[in-house]
């Protein structure tokens, strides 16, 4: 019997006696070109086998992330108890919610002042991911900020604001930035956390002070080059007829219009043409739409370590807390202004908000309790998918002037399709 190329085998015999030598010679060569076409072949489907194992395993460990990151940390049951709070002054009235939902934990944080100063109002939303201490951290400091910033001294409050953002990066590293997300972060432990404090807390007695100067700190976490977790930011500052949005990340501000809902932030998502240009120019990468293959965000205040090629400013990194900055100017057809976290968008889009939310209105005086339906609305029946996420709210609602009826007839009929007046950068 000859033999052949492993895992074939011949089922006949050739006999000296049976064939010529020449033909002999042809049935083994043809023997042999078999058994290298089949070696051939068997070659490539093993390199192909183990191409699809190679990406089989790639989507394996990226599922297993995924999971870690969302799946993860769910609970068993969703908590449905909300905070929530309402306020006004003689110009707007707003009321803030927030739910921690399915999460294991609550990220997200809010900043809401009426009064800013004696003309301003602040509002922001801050959703955090990987923790709550940077959100938490924004929302402690991002309005000090723009409040002592010197544009905003100056009427220019797209810029105290933009430079606010970029600002929060830089008051997080260091001994002082550290010992703050340890607070804020809950990390540090009862009894080391006092030692900390009471070795390095500062020896100011005034706080406020203390927190104006933000002056460096020595101590043992004086190199800390600031935090992985991260936080998106959405702010809207209003100053008699002016509103200016600020946004980094997901979250969104949205006006109603005449019943219209009008986008007045832009979602930070890595698949944005600006946004991927921006990330491979600073030697970064998207896969699975998530930048590095991890934060599916393409700019967020925190997140250092995409943000370390000291050969870049902060506006070019491949993440940054450089926000969108849009300045509008308000009329008598505006009727409410909502900030809300992506665990809203998720679930509803901007206009079927300002539709329910002009529908609670019909029958609910308190802003806060519509913030609450919302949440109500969006809250998916089991853990996974949409619905399942932290969720916070900000409805602020425009009061309006008193006004004669000939001018609010004419109000009424001037351009409610027309997208609101706004400068962009």
């Amino acid at each position: 019997m000859m033999q052949s190329a492993p895992g074939h085998q011949f089922n006949y015999s050739l006999q000296d006696d049976h064939l010529s030598g020449d033909m002999l010679e042809l049935v083994l060569a043809r023997k042999r070109e078999i058994a290298a076409k089949h070696a051939q072949t068997h070659s490539k489907c093993v390199h192909f086998n183990s191409i699809v194992r190679t990406i089989q395993i790639h989507i394996f460990w990226f599922n297993i992330q995924v999971w870690l990151l969302d799946m993860g940390v769910y609970l068993s049951t969703p908590k449905t108890d909300k905070t929530s709070e309402d306020g006004e002054n003689a110009k707007l009235r707003y009321g803030v919610s927030s739910m921690q939902g399915w999460r294991t934990s609550m990220e997200d944080a809010h900043a809401a002042l009426l009064d800013l100063d004696n003309s301003t109002s602040f509002f922001g939303v801050y959703d955090g991911h990987g923790g709550q201490a940077v959100s938490k951290f924004c929302a402690k400091f991002l309005h000090q900020q723009v409040l002592k910033h010197e544009a905003y001294s100056v009427g220019d409050i797209g810029t105290a604001a933009q430079k606010s953002f970029l600002r929060m990066d830089e008051m997080m590293c260091g001994q002082r930035g550290w010992r703050e997300l340890a607070i804020l972060g809950n990390k540090m432990d009862q009894f080391g956390g006092m030692i900390e404090g009471l070795i390095w807390s500062p020896r100011s007695g005034n706080l406020k002070a203390m927190e104006d100067n933000w002056s460096p700190e020595e101590g043992p976490h004086s190199n800390y080059d600031g935090p992985t977790c991260g936080s998106t930011a959405c702010v809207a500052i209003i100053r008699n007829n002016q509103l200016v949005v600020a946004n980094a990340g997901d979250s969104r501000c949205v006006i109603s219009r005449k019943g219209q809902a009008y986008n007045l932030s832009e979602d930070h998502k890595p698949d944005l043409v600006v946004e991927k240009e921006r990330i491979y120019n600073a030697g970064g990468f998207i896969q699975y739409g998530r930048v590095n293959g991890s934060l599916n965000l393409a700019r967020a205040i925190g997140d250092m370590e995409l943000k370390r090629d000291t050969t870049l400013p902060p506006e070019k990194q491949i993440l940054t807390a450089n926000p969108d900055i849009n300045t509008v100017e308000l009329c008598e057809d505006d009727d409410f202004l909502v900030l809300a976290c992506d665990g809203i968008w998720d679930c509803m889009s901007s206009q079927q908000l300002v539709d329910f939310v002009h529908e609670q209105l019909k029958t609910e005086s308190r802003l806060s309790a519509v913030c609450e339906k919302v949440f109500d609305r969006c809250l998916a029946p089991t853990s996974g998918g949409e619905g399942c996420d932290n969720m916070t709210m900000i409805l602020v609602q425009f009061k309006k002037p008193k006004s004669n009826p000939s001018t609010s007839q004419l109000s009424d009929s001037s351009n409610d399709q027309e997208v609101p007046g706004s400068d962009q950068r």
